[in-house]
C-alpha cells in the first residue's frame, strides 16, 4: 500500500511572520523582481552635466556655499555624495543577509518565512553587485564607514535578534526609500541611478514589509525593560547609519574647503527637513510599536529624523 507523506508542523519557540503575508511577499518576488544586469543600460556614456542625485538632496542645496559652487562642482559633489550612500547601503546590506541568515538558522524551511528570508538575502546580493557597478561606471571609488563604526556593526550583526535585528533592517531601508523614490522621476540625474534606484525601491518596499511583520511578532508578549531597551538600541544604529550615509571626503573631491563644507552641511536646515519627510513613515511605525521612548526620540531628533 502507497501511503502520503504528511507533514507535521511544529511550533516555533518564538513567535513568528503569518505565513499569508509572508506568501503574499513570494508572490509579488515572483511577478515583479529585477536583474540589473539587464535592466540597466551600463554600456551608455555618462552625460557630463547630469547630477549623481537630484540636486535638493545634496547635503549643502539650500546653503549659501551652494549658490558659490560652479555647475560642474554640484554634478561632481551629487555623484560623490550617491557614490557614499551606495557605499553603506552595500555595507549595511551585508550586515541584513547576514542577520537574516542567522534568524532562519534552524527554522522551518517549508514556511514561507523562511523562503522569502532567502528571497530577500538574493535580492540584497544583487543590489549590493548593483550599487558597486554603478560606483564604477561612474568611476568613483567606494567610501567606508569610520572604524567604530565597522567594529561596533561586528557586535551589531552578531548579537541583535528580533525587533532589535528587524529594526535596524527597516532604518536603513525607510530612510533611503523616500529619496530613491524622487531619484527614479527626475531626469536631472544619470540615468543608471534613476534605474538603480527604480528596481531599489520596488524591491525594498517587500524588504519594508517583511521587517514591519518581523518586528511585530517579536514585540508580542514582551515586557516594558526589554521595549525599552530595543527602542534605544534601533535609534543607536539609526545613529551609525545616518552619520555614515555621506562620508566627509565627497566635499574635497569637489574642490570644496572641507572644513567649511562639514559645518554648512551641518546646519543646513532644508537637509534637516528633508530627512525628517524621509523619516515620517517609519517613526510613525516606531511609536504604534511603542518603540519611540524618550532616549530615542532625543536621539531621532538630533538625527533631524523627527
Amino acid at each position: 500500500m502507497t501511503t502520503t507523506p504528511t507533514r507535521v508542523t511544529r511550533t516555533s519557540p518564538v513567535s513568528r511572520v503569518d505565513d499569508d503575508v509572508a506568501t503574499r511577499l513570494l508572490e509579488s518576488s515572483r511577478l515583479l523582481s529585477f536583474d540589473p544586469m539587464t535592466e540597466v543600460d551600463w554600456d551608455a556614456p555618462l552625460d557630463p552635466t547630469l547630477y549623481g542625485l537630484s540636486p535638493e538632496w545634496s547635503t549643502l542645496y539650500g546653503t549659501p556655499l551652494w549658490d558659490t559652487m560652479s555647475e560642474e562642482q554640484r554634478v561632481t559633489l551629487t555623484r560623490h555624495e550617491m557614490s557614499s550612500i551606495m557605499s553603506t547601503g552595500i555595507w549595511f546590506e551585508m550586515i541584513l543577509q547576514q542577520m537574516v541568515l542567522r534568524d532562519l538558522y534552524a527554522t522551518d524551511p517549508g514556511r514561507a518565512e523562511f523562503q522569502f528570508g532567502l528571497t530577500e538575502i538574493a535580492d540584497e546580493c544583487r543590489h549590493s553587485i548593483m550599487f558597486a557597478r554603478a560606483m564604477e561606471k561612474m568611476g568613483i571609488a567606494a567610501y567606508y564607514p569610520t572604524r567604530t563604526a565597522i567594529e561596533l556593526a561586528r557586535g551589531y550583526k552578531t548579537l541583535a535578534t528580533g525587533e532589535s535585528a528587524y529594526g535596524g533592517v527597516l532604518v536603513a531601508e525607510e530612510v533611503l526609500d523616500i529619496m530613491q523614490r524622487d531619484l527614479m522621476r527626475d531626469d536631472r540625474i544619470l540615468p543608471i541611478i534613476k534605474d538603480t534606484s527604480r528596481i531599489h525601491v520596488v524591491e525594498e518596499s517587500r524588504h519594508m514589509t517583511f521587517a514591519r511583520e518581523e518586528m511585530k511578532a517579536s514585540l508580542v508578549g514582551v515586557g516594558t525593560l526589554r521595549r525599552h531597551h530595543s527602542a534605544l538600541l534601533i535609534s543607536i544604529v539609526a545613529s551609525v547609519i545616518v552619520g555614515n550615509l555621506v562620508n566627509k571626503d565627497v566635499y574635497a573631491a569637489a574642490g570644496l574647503d572641507p572644513a567649511r563644507a562639514i559645518e554648512a552641511a551641518r546646519t543646513n536646515a532644508h537637509h534637516a527637513s528633508m530627512m525628517r519627510s524621509s523619516s515620517a513613515h517609519l517613526m510613525e511605525f516606531l511609536g504604534e510599536t511603542g518603540l519611540l521612548t524618550g532616549p530615542a526620540r532625543r536621539i531621532y531628533q538630533r538625527l533631524h529624523m523627527l
